[in-house]
């Protein structure tokens, strides 16, 4: 079973629980997630299912909209609202002026502290791991980008926000640092991721609807449809004798797709066979074939 699924992860669960779940739902061993989501979080996880989780390269970068609630008034060790307290809270009233301007210093390119409770290595050794044996944890900044960061209103300790990043850039991070920023400590209260790359909320389903439709033998109905993927891709339907071909891993000529350095290839609507790289001219080799060579008939 190859095809791409947007899960609506519910709060509470890894994206690796996630992960398991689909797999027992589709009889499915090769199921693999583009971007974890901490489990207070809520959203979009998309799952690339079969031969497709090949395609996880293509999305190392991709960007990432999100929306939320930060907490002022006390910072915690998580940065989130599943952490504990790392002081006394403060009781304070900040305006919706103060805080746009606040998000003002955190847009475009930033250093950023990844959270003490973060996959980071140290040492080999994942950060949280350490952590949570109450062992010294030394990460260094990184260089994300926050390409937007809004905040959309404001009730008392609590603002609502909503932001776009670039990939590796952590929201509870941002939160934390608007806090030691006021002066008064923050963390993030609640987190919905609404897209990553090309897909958003509206593709996503849930765990019991995808089991219901895995029930009814129809899963496919809730895959996103193969031609949306990678949609800065040209897309060609192959014909039975350039299937072949690139099924077998050699190269064609697709004379319509001369100036595309890489390619999505069809055959019928919905199998995408491979992603092919131009060579030269109109030559295209298949970096990634998605489906297996056919088997050739026996002569009579």
């Amino acid at each position: 079973m190859n095809g791409v699924l947007i899960v609506d992860k519910p709060a509470g669960l890894t994206s690796h629980d996630v992960v398991n779940r689909v797999r027992r739902i589709l009889h499915e061993r090769s199921v693999g997630h583009l971007g974890t989501l901490d489990p207070l979080a809520t959203g979009v996880l998309p799952l690339l299912i079969g031969n497709l989780t090949r395609l996880a390269q293509f999305y190392t970068t991709a960007e990432k909209t999100y929306e939320g609630v930060i907490r002022f008034g006390f910072a915690t060790d998580t940065y989130d609202a599943e952490g504990g307290p790392t002081s006394p809270a403060v009781k304070l009233q900040v305006s919706l002026e103060e805080l746009q301007a606040l998000a003002n210093r955190f847009r475009g390119p930033i250093e950023q502290m990844p959270p003490p409770f973060s996959a980071k290595k140290v040492h080999g050794v994942p950060a949280y791991k350490l952590a949570r044996k109450h062992k010294e944890v030394v990460l260094q900044p990184v260089k994300v980008e926050v390409k937007e960061l809004e905040i959309l209103g404001v009730e008392g300790e609590r603002a609502t926000f909503r932001a776009r990043v670039a990939s590796g850039t952590y929201v509870r991070s941002l939160a934390h640092d608007m806090g030691k920023a006021l002066g008064c400590g923050a963390h993030l209260e609640s987190l919905r991721r609404s897209a990553v790359a090309e897909f958003d909320i509206s593709d996503a389903h849930t765990l019991d609807a995808l089991e219901a439709a895995a029930t009814a033998g129809t899963p496919e109905e809730v895959f996103i449809h193969p031609r949306r993927i990678l949609p800065n891709f040209p897309a060609i339907t192959a014909n039975d004798e350039m299937t072949a071909r690139i099924r077998s891993g050699s190269a064609v000529n697709l004379p319509e797709l001369s100036q595309a350095p890489q390619v999505k290839v069809f055959y019928g609507q919905r199998e995408l066979i491979a992603i092919a790289t131009r060579v030269a001219g109109t030559l295209f080799h298949p970096k990634i074939v998605l489906a297996a060579a056919q088997p050739v008939p026996a002569s009579k």
